[in-house]
Order: C-alpha cells, then structure tokens, then sequence
C-alpha cells in the first residue's frame, strides 16, 4: 500500500471499507491513515469520525479495535522494539503518552494528571513531533511497540 502520510502536505485520511479484515486495518495504519471505519456505520457515525479525523485525531470502528487489541495482547511478547526517541520525551510526555495508549481522551489525560487541556495538548503535539508520529493512533502503536506500555495494564518505567 502505498505511503499516504509521505511529503510535505500531510492528507488526513479515513478507510471506509466492506471488508473487515485485520490485514487492511494494519495497512491503512501502517500507510498513515488516522481512521478505518466499516460501511455498516450509521450516517451519524461516518459524520463523526470524519470530523473526528479531520480534526487530526484518531478513530477505529469499536469492532476493529476490540480485535486489534486482542490480536495483540495474544502475540508473544517479543521484547520491545528498539526506540532512542522515546529518551527524547520528558518524564510528563512519557506519562502523557502512556495515557494515550491507554484510549484517555485529552479532557480525561488533563482530569488524570490534574492540568489544563490546553496543557494536554501542548504536550500531545510535542510528543507527536518528538515522535515525527502524524496523529495519536500512531503514538499509541508506537507504546505499545517499544514496551512503553503492554496489554493488561502494565507499564515500564
């Protein structure tokens, strides 16, 4: 598939496919898109997740997103991929970051950690440029990559 998020001007994109199947749904991601939804959705829900894309934040179908993590939670644990960038984040990015994997929304990171959302923000967007990541789907593959987070609740310190 080829590269959606390559170049300068980065498009925002949405898969909406018949077809659900696991593989597309890694290569929508992996290409860079933010968003796979299945046609089965509800004009009220493409809505959403269209505004939800476009405005630069991520979205699965719920069904796809169960799979996803059970698909990976059954994976053997292969040790966590090699990321020198992650010694780039602050220790609060890091803690920002471990809550984005954990599906937190930025009102609920902000409610956690007891800070602005305004605030919250500014630390997304450094994570994400830290991370040279295009949206939180990305950075949320990227915890779970490199260890920062596993399935089940653990995290590394």
């Amino acid at each position: 598939m080829p590269q959606l998020a390559a170049g300068q001007q980065r498009p925002r994109v949405l898969m909406l496919t018949t077809f659900d199947l696991d593989d597309y749904v890694y290569e929508a991601l992996r290409a860079g898109a933010s968003g796979f939804l299945l046609k089965d959705a509800t004009a009220a829900e493409l809505v959403h997740a269209v505004r939800v894309v476009a405005g630069g934040e991520a979205l699965l179908a719920p069904s796809v997103t169960r799979r996803l993590i059970e698909d990976f939670a059954r994976r053997p644990r292969e040790g966590p991929v090699p990321a020198p960038a992650l010694g780039t984040l602050t220790q609060r990015e890091t803690e920002v970051l471990r809550l984005i994997a954990r599906g937190l929304s930025n009102a609920e990171i902000s409610d956690t950690l007891v800070i602005a959302e305004q605030t919250t923000k500014t630390y997304v967007g450094r994570i994400l440029a830290k991370l040279n990541l295009r949206d939180r789907a990305q950075a949320v593959v990227v915890a779970y990559e490199t260890g920062l987070v596993t399935p089940g609740g653990s995290a590394r310190a």
